[in-house]
C-alpha cells in the first residue's frame, strides 16, 4: 500500500485518467472528490462489499435452480 500526505486542496493521480483530491479536512473526517471516466465505477468500500456478496448470493441461487430444472 502507497501512503501519501495531502492537504486541503491537493490531489493524486491515479492511471492518467483518475484524480483524487482533498476538499475538506473536518478533526477525524475527511472529504475525498474523484474524478474518472464514466466507464470507471467508484463505490465505498462498504457498498463494493455488499454489491460482490449479491452477485455471489444470485450466482448461487442460479446455479441452485439449474441443477434443480436439469435433474427435476
Amino acid at each position: 500500500m502507497l501512503a501519501l500526505s495531502r492537504k486541503k486542496n491537493e490531489a493524486l493521480v491515479i492511471n492518467n485518467n483518475i484524480e483524487i483530491t482533498v476538499l475538506e479536512i473536518k478533526g477525524e473526517q475527511v472529504k475525498l472528490g474523484i474524478s474518472a471516466p464514466k466507464e470507471i465505477p467508484v463505490y465505498r468500500k462498504e457498498v463494493y462489499i455488499q454489491i460482490q456478496e449479491a452477485n455471489k448470493e444470485a450466482m448461487n441461487a442460479d446455479s441452485l435452480e439449474s441443477l434443480q430444472n436439469l435433474f427435476g
